[in-house]
């Protein structure tokens, strides 16, 4: 089901609490925008602060954002049996701290709980609050052996670390210790909460259209964005499979966790993935690949000449990609996509019965190219079924549960 607010976004954290835990840092800045967000995506939000926190942000911020009363001291009163300790997180989905200094994840690794933030890391129920790290410092405290002792440690006591990133530091220095932007922050959340029906499997997927160059400047392509494919990349990293993205010439962010290469052409494409595809449980070919290719590209702009006659354009045949991983021994399970102008369900049937694939995904190219909403057509030889009219994201998502309920037996 996808919940929409009213500025039509997901509201992909619905009926979660998170306790956002704020420990002293300057990247304490960053958990105003974090708590505006998790609040936009359906969350609630508790935010407890330590004492060093408040030096950096004040609480009447954090309150006024969260609209909630925010927590700085174990011995707060408001509370009728004066535990905010065990109250704060019995009906807590995850708590998340945000950032988390290095002082504090060696607090948490001896187990010590000398202030509100870390009792209640300690006194929370693990099988039911998950606990989350933003790591944030500077990069010689990050790479310092204690600290790396310490990350191991809270690691092997089931804490989930986010980052930290490496870039600009507000020392003036450069490097690994930067805690992850609010959005990023967001999207590992969201990604955390997610079924991982794909777990241990690897992925292969194609993104976006190809190039095929005419001359230096000019060449043929097509409307293709990327969008739906670089979707189903996030989709499949959230269900927690090992993704590998081939993506054709777009403007998109790779999705976190995921590793992408950057090829123009179709056959920079088909010699890019048949090296990965036996390797790969599963092979989802979104990318609008062109059939023809210039025979031969001039190795300069053609130029325009009065009275001269229109170029001649020879072409030839591009390598088919789905069909050469469809006929590997044995194959991944192969999901097609089918982007057709008129007669959606015969012209995709036909391809799904010409390459010999369990599953084609079917749509009306010119009515979904370059935007984020998507209506999908899922074909195979029982029949088909209609994925209505959503985000690309929720879509990518059911149809990630449905290739895995398909691909549930393949061993990883």
């Amino acid at each position: 089901m996808n919940i929409e607010g009213n500025s039509g976004g997901r509201l992909d954290l619905a009926g979660k609490h998170i306790v956002l835990g704020l420990t002293g840092g300057v990247a304490c800045f960053k958990a105003a925008e974090l708590a505006r967000s998790l609040i936009k995506a359906g969350a609630t939000v508790q935010v407890v602060m330590t004492q060093a926190a408040e030096q950096f942000i004040t609480a009447v911020t954090m309150q006024a954002l969260s609209s909630r009363n925010v927590y700085t001291s174990q011995w707060d009163a408001r509370e009728s049996n004066n535990m905010a300790h065990i109250n704060l997180t019995r009906d807590a989905d995850a708590v998340l701290v945000a950032p988390a200094s290095a002082d504090f994840m060696a607090k948490l690794v001896h187990g010590r709980a000398d202030d509100l933030l870390s009792l209640l890391c300690l006194a929370r129920p693990v099988a039911s609050c998950a606990l989350l790290l933003a790591p944030a410092m500077n990069r010689e405290m990050w790479a310092h052996p204690a600290t790396q002792r310490n990350v191991a440690q809270l690691r092997a006591d089931g804490a989930v670390l986010l980052g930290p990133a490496s870039g600009d530091q507000a020392c003036g220095e450069v490097g690994d210790g930067r805690m992850l932007e609010a959005q990023e922050l967001l999207d590992e959340l969201i990604a955390f909460f997610q079924p991982k029906a794909l777990l241990g499997k690897r992925v292969l997927l194609t993104a976006g259209p190809t190039f095929e160059a005419i001359d230096p400047v000019r060449g043929m392509t097509n409307l293709s964005s990327g969008k739906m494919g670089f979707a189903i990349a996030r989709a499949a990293a959230e269900a927690g499979a090992q993704v590998t993205l081939v993506a054709g010439p777009v403007h998109l962010d790779t999705p976190r966790g995921v590793r992408r290469i950057d090829v123009m052409s179709a056959q920079q494409m088909f010699d890019a993935v048949l090296p990965l595809a036996p390797a790969s449980h599963v092979f989802v070919a979104t990318a609008a690949v062109a059939d023809w290719r210039v025979a031969k590209a001039a190795a300069h702009k053609i130029k325009k000449k009065a009275g001269a006659a229109v170029p001649a354009l020879e072409l030839e045949e591009n390598p088919d990609i789905l069909a050469a991983v469809a006929r590997l021994k044995p194959p991944p399970y192969c999901v097609g996509f089918a982007a057709e102008s008129e007669n959606l369900v015969q012209h995709a049937r036909e391809k799904l019965q010409r390459k010999n694939l369990p599953l084609i995904v079917a749509n009306i190219g010119p009515a979904t190219f370059g935007s984020d909403l998507n209506s999908l057509t899922l074909i195979d030889t029982n029949g088909t079924r209609e994925l209505a009219r959503a985000d690309k994201l929720t879509l990518a998502r059911e149809l990630v549960r449905e290739i895995a309920a398909r691909t549930a037996h393949v061993s990883t």
